[in-house]
């Protein structure tokens, strides 16, 4: 079997909110698979448990940009090392001039992105001299480059730390807005079922029936309640089943049915979702967990 060690104890716990005690006992009964351990935790304490997607991992910066027509755009995630840095205007500026530069020249990658001109540098050599400047390393991760269907709007949240960028067809600035920042807020993982990933509908269901086979109620009530369950998570997940944070009397998709309008598409980007962030301190909390 596996070591399970704090700092696993403690990324279980990040991820789920779980009592350590109950991270630990999960990753035990798991052989130390992270994803099969937070199933455990989900099952025995609900779906409130696990929010992983929206933390926060590594430090850095959203820079979008659009076009004046609204008609083309793009959204960057620029990663560094500290907060510090992420807050320096050489840094943000260079995150924002990256995203125009997406948006114009289209690369097909990161790599591309990085050969590309930068005023009389390329992106690669300018990174190097803000590297050797500021006194981090710092790195591009990803970016979305859209050409709309209708019209771009876009918000940015937390000092940069989440940004959406949505294509709007129909309605009006102030309904991009309100789109836009419910997105931040709602944080949706698909525009509406078709774009949920099959793997995390699988997960989701698989937690559904051990939850719903401890009830010790019939197969057929059994199966009743794990498809009510996938239904309730899909609704929680996709953009156009979730209620507007403005007006939850109302879903997104109906909010747009009597605005005329419909998304074209959107991206949200948190920043360092996903990656894996260096703890240096357990505390004596996590050193306690370690001696059970």
């Amino acid at each position: 079997m596996a070591e399970i060690t704090a700092s696993m104890v403690k990324e279980l716990r990040e991820r789920t909110d779980a009592p350590m005690m109950d991270c630990k006992k999960a990753l035990n009964e798991a052989g130390g698979d992270m994803a099969k351990a937070e199933e455990i935790i989900r099952v025995k304490f609900g779906s409130k448990a696990a929010k992983s997607a929206g933390r926060v991992a590594a430090e850095g910066v959203v820079g979008i940009w659009i076009a004046p027509d609204a008609k083309l755009g793009a959204i960057i995630e620029v990663n560094c090392e500290t907060d510090f840095v992420a807050k320096n205007d050489d840094f943000l500026a260079f995150a924002k001039n990256l995203a125009e530069l997406v948006a114009k020249h289209n690369p097909a990658d990161v790599a591309a992105l990085s050969g590309m001109k930068l005023g009389d540098a390329t992106v690669e050599e300018t990174r190097t001299m803000l590297v050797g400047k500021i006194g981090e390393n710092m790195s591009i991760r990803r970016f979305v480059r859209v050409e709309a269907k209708g019209a771009l709007a876009s918000y940015i949240h937390g000092g940069s730390k989440i940004g959406v960028l949505v294509d709007l067809v129909g309605g009006d600035e102030a309904l991009a807005k309100d789109i836009a920042m419910h997105i931040a807020a709602a944080k949706p993982k698909a525009l509406d079922a078709s774009g949920v990933p099959a793997e995390l509908i699988e997960t989701e269901r698989r937690i559904a029936a051990e939850k719903a086979a401890e009830s010790g109620k019939p197969a057929n009530i059994v199966e009743k309640m794990v498809e009510g369950s996938v239904a309730k998570f899909l609704k929680e997940v996709t953009l156009l089943g979730q209620p507007f944070v403005k007006d939850d009397k109302q879903t997104i998709e109906q909010l747009l049915k009597g605005k005329g309008a419909s998304i074209g598409s959107f991206t949200l980007y948190l920043v360092g979702e996903g990656i894996e962030k260096k703890v240096s301190d357990f505390a004596a909390e996590v050193a306690a967990a370690a001696k059970v």
